[in-house]
């Protein structure tokens, strides 16, 4: 089926979802049956989603989900919501840059998962809205929510061993906004959570603090090579050493180089 296929059958699917919420409606205000009208228009609207996303029309996908997600919190189901607002997030995301767009809709979905106490799934979401935050400058947002997590994580066996990673980023967005504010919370996560201090990313944050307070650039860059041997930098990570790197005297004002 070509897109203008696809599109006709969203089309139809749109009208036919339509007519059941209608039904649903005017059939005693809902009861008897009228649940069942729902839930069938909620998967026509969601199949619909899925068809126009298929032919490209970003925009009428968003719709057709944001019209599921009204019935979907309308009936108390929040989880299935929140998968849906994920979906819109990876529209704006991928397909049509929007990263404001799909940081609200991951917020609001950490929110639903929160309310129903799913909260691997709210972290996920947040960490998503974190890591974007700190791209656009908005450093104590992703801070927050960087600690936020790390404090969540750290007294759990099976996800404490992630809490370093949470805490190592929280300080990098320190670092970028002040370097005292990087060694003041450097203190306090070590003092939380003692297995922090022991762990690669701490001593990199130490050499890192040393060579910028020296005004050292070829000590940070030696210091984030070493890091970067054992554990590959990602794209984040490496925006973020870079920025900090920049505010070292003499490194000069283009892009620079860490490695």
């Amino acid at each position: 089926m070509d897109s203008a296929g696809k599109e006709r059958e969203a089309v139809q699917l749109m009208a036919e979802a339509e007519k059941r919420v209608k039904a649903s409606h005017s059939f005693l205000r809902g009861l008897f049956g009228g649940n069942t009208r729902i839930e069938e228009a909620c998967e026509m609207y969601t199949r619909a989603a899925n068809m126009f996303k298929m032919a490209k029309n970003w925009s009428e996908a968003i719709n057709c989900l944001n019209a599921a997600i009204d019935i979907y919190t309308d009936m108390g189901r929040f989880t299935i919501a929140a998968k849906h607002h994920i979906t819109i997030a990876e529209i704006y995301e991928t397909e049509l840059v929007d990263i404001e767009k799909a940081i609200a809709h991951y917020e609001q979905s950490a929110d639903y998962y929160k309310g129903e106490e799913s909260n691997s799934s709210a972290n996920k979401c947040l960490l998503k809205v974190a890591a974007y935050a700190a791209q656009l400058e908005q450093y104590q947002k992703a801070i927050e929510i960087y600690e936020q997590v790390g404090a969540n994580t750290m007294d759990n066996p099976l996800l404490k061993y992630s809490a370093k990673d949470y805490f190592f980023k929280a300080a990098l967005c320190h670092f970028i906004v002040d370097e005292l504010n990087a060694k003041l919370a450097l203190e306090k996560y070590e003092e939380m959570f003692p297995a922090f201090t022991d762990s690669r990313e701490c001593k990199l944050l130490k050499k890192l603090l040393e060579a910028h307070e020296e005004q050292n650039s070829e000590a940070y860059t030696e210091a984030v090579k070493e890091f970067d041997s054992i554990s590959r930098l990602d794209q984040w990570l490496t925006t973020m050493l870079l920025r900090i790197k920049k505010s070292i005297q003499g490194d000069g004002e283009g892009d620079g180089d860490l490695k």
